[in-house]
C-alpha cells in the first residue's frame, strides 16, 4: 500500500513539474525590418544557441533529458543537432543499434532510428527549446578535405531526402532548418546544387517556403560574407550564419558588418564561434586549450557587431565526449561534467543584457566611441538602440564616448560584469560633451559592458 502511495504521489510530482516546463509558442520568422527573428505573435526571440551535434546520434533518452534539461535551466533557446552526423554518423548506429539510412541511401532512411530523433525534437520542445536541425553533416556530400563520409548526395536524392524530413518535422513548430554542416560548397562542383535541392526538398515537405525558416552553416570564408557567399540570391536563406575557426583573436565583427550591409538585408550571426575547453586553432601544445574570456568576447564582439542572436560551443559537448570513446583532437572531460564549464553558464548574463532593453531597433554604431578600431585583443565594441547603447571593451580598456548617439539629456552609466551579471553604478553625465570611461579593473579576462541610458526612460538593470 505504501508503495502505491508513493508511486501515486510521484507521478502526480512529475505531471507537476511538466505542467511547469516552459514550451515553445510556435514557429519563428524574420522581423519587419529583416534583422531578427520574432515569434508569430511579433515577439523578440534571443538565439542563444549551443552545438550539439552528435546529440541524436550519441546519446540515449535519458542522457537527451538530462543535457536538454540542463541547458534549458541555463537560459540557452536553440539547441544545433545533426540527423546524419558527422562522427562516421552512417555506419556507426545510435545508442539503440539503429542507423539512419538502410544501404546508407538518401531515399530510403531508418523509422527507427527517426523515431529517436523525434523524442530528443519533443522532448527539446518540452523545455521550451528550439532545434537547429541539421539534415546532414558536411561530409555526406563532400569529404574532400576531411569527414569519413562516405559522399551520397546528388541533387536528385538530396531533394528526396529534404522532402522526408521537412515532412516529417512539418508539425513541429520547434525546427530551425540548417543546411551546410560545417562545409563549404567547392568551386566548380556540384555542391551548390546538391544543398539547393535539399533546401527546395525541404520547403516541398514542410508545405511552403513560408514554412521553412532556414540557414546555412558554412566553414569559416574570407571575404565575410558567410553563408550569402554562395546562396545570397536564394529565397530559401531567411538568415546569415558565420563560423570563426576556433581561433583566439578572430576579427569575426567585420565578417558580421560585411554580410549586416548586404544586400538583400538579412539577419546574421555566429553560429560557431570558439568552443570553450577547445585547442586553440587546433595546437593546443603552443596555443592551449580556450577559456571562458575566449567565448564571451566573441558573444558581446559579434552581438555588438550587428548579429541578432549567438551560439556558445564546447569541445567536449559538440562531440557528446563519454568515457570509453575516441576523443577527438586531444583528451577532454564528458559532456555531463563539461555541461557546467564557466562560459556555458556565463552566457545567460549576455542574453539577460541584451533583453533587458527594445531589442529590435538595435543597431552596430562604432561612432558612439573614439576608440573604435583596435586591435581584435583590445577591442572595444558598441551598439545602440534610439535610447540606450552597450559598449563591450575587451580587455578592460578606458575609452570615450561621444556625445548625442542616443537620445535624453542626462544619461545613466552602469559596468555590467559579464562573468557575473552584477552591475556598477558610474557617474550621471549631461549627453553633450565626450565622456572618458575607465572600467573597474583591466587586463586579460577582464572585460566589460558600459550599459548607458536616457535617464528618462528609467530602465531596470538586466
Amino acid at each position: 500500500m505504501k508503495k502505491i502511495l508513493l508511486s501515486g504521489l510521484l507521478m502526480a510530482f512529475c505531471l507537476s513539474v511538466q505542467a511547469q516546463l516552459p514550451t515553445t509558442t510556435g514557429p519563428l520568422k524574420v522581423s519587419d525590418n529583416k534583422r531578427y527573428l520574432v515569434r508569430q505573435d511579433g515577439m523578440p526571440f534571443f538565439w542563444l544557441g549551443d552545438t550539439a551535434w552528435e546529440l541524436f546520434h550519441r546519446l540515449n533518452r535519458e542522457e537527451a533529458d538530462k543535457y536538454l534539461k540542463r541547458r534549458a535551466e541555463q537560459g540557452f533557446t536553440v539547441i544545433q543537432a545533426v540527423a546524419l552526423a558527422e562522427l562516421d554518423g552512417l555506419n556507426d548506429p545510435n545508442p539503440y543499434g539503429e542507423k539512419p539510412l538502410l544501404n546508407n541511401d538518401p531515399a530510403k532512411p531508418n523509422e527507427a532510428y527517426f523515431k529517436h530523433v523525434d523524442y530528443v525534437v519533443d522532448k527539446a520542445a518540452q523545455y521550451g527549446l528550439m532545434i537547429g536541425f541539421l539534415p546532414t553533416w558536411g561530409d555526406k556530400l563532400s569529404k574532400e578535405r576531411w569527414g569519413k563520409g562516405p559522399e551520397i548526395f546528388n541533387p536528385d536524392n538530396a531533394r528526396t531526402y529534404g522532402q522526408y524530413v521537412g515532412n516529417r518535422y512539418k508539425n513541429r513548430p520547434n525546427i530551425i532548418w540548417i543546411l551546410g554542416g560545417d562545409r563549404n560548397p567547392r568551386d566548380g562542383s556540384q555542391d551548390v546544387a546538391v544543398w539547393q535541392a535539399m533546401a527546395e526538398g525541404i520547403q516541398a515537405g514542410v508545405g511552403g517556403p513560408d514554412k521553412a525558416l532556414m540557414s546555412f552553416h558554412p566553414q569559416p570564408n574570407s571575404t565575410g560574407g558567410g553563408a550569402s557567399k554562395w546562396f545570397n540570391n536564394d529565397n530559401w536563406l531567411d538568415f546569415n550564419m558565420h563560423q570563426n575557426g576556433h581561433c583566439r583573436f578572430t576579427p569575426v565583427y567585420d565578417h558580421i558588418a560585411v554580410s549586416y550591409n548586404r544586400t538583400p538585408t538579412r539577419p546574421t550571426m555566429d553560429a560557431e564561434p570558439i568552443y570553450e575547453d577547445h585547442p586553440v586553432c587546433f595546437n593546443a601544445k603552443d596555443l592551449g586549450t580556450s577559456n571562458a574570456h575566449d567565448v564571451r568576447q566573441y558573444a558581446y564582439l559579434d552581438l555588438f557587431a550587428g548579429a541578432f542572436g549567438h551560439t556558445y560551443g564546447c569541445h567536449d559537448i559538440w562531440q557528446m565526449y563519454s568515457t570509453g570513446r575516441e576523443p577527438i583532437n586531444g583528451p577532454h572531460m564528458s559532456w555531463s561534467e563539461a555541461i557546467e564549464l564557466p562560459a556555458a553558464n556565463q552566457m545567460q548574463f549576455v542574453k539577460r543584457l541584451i533583453m533587458a532593453r527594445p531589442m529590435l531597433d538595435r543597431v552596430p554604431d562604432q561612432s558612439l566611441i573614439v576608440e573604435n578600431n583596435l586591435t581584435p585583443a583590445d577591442r572595444i565594441q558598441a551598439t545602440r538602440g534610439r535610447d540606450y547603447a552597450f559598449i563591450y571593451t575587451s580587455s578592460g580598456k578606458p575609452f570615450t564616448v561621444n556625445p548625442g548617439k542616443i537620445s535624453g539629456t542626462s544619461i545613466t552609466a552602469t559596468w555590467y560584469d559579464p562573468r557575473t551579471g552584477k552591475t556598477k553604478s558610474a557617474p550621471l553625465f549631461a549627453n553633450k560633451a565626450p565622456q572618458l570611461f575607465t572600467p573597474p579593473d583591466a587586463g586579460y579576462g577582464h572585460d566589460w559592458v558600459l550599459i548607458l541610458d536616457d535617464a528618462a526612460k528609467n530602465y531596470p538593470m538586466p
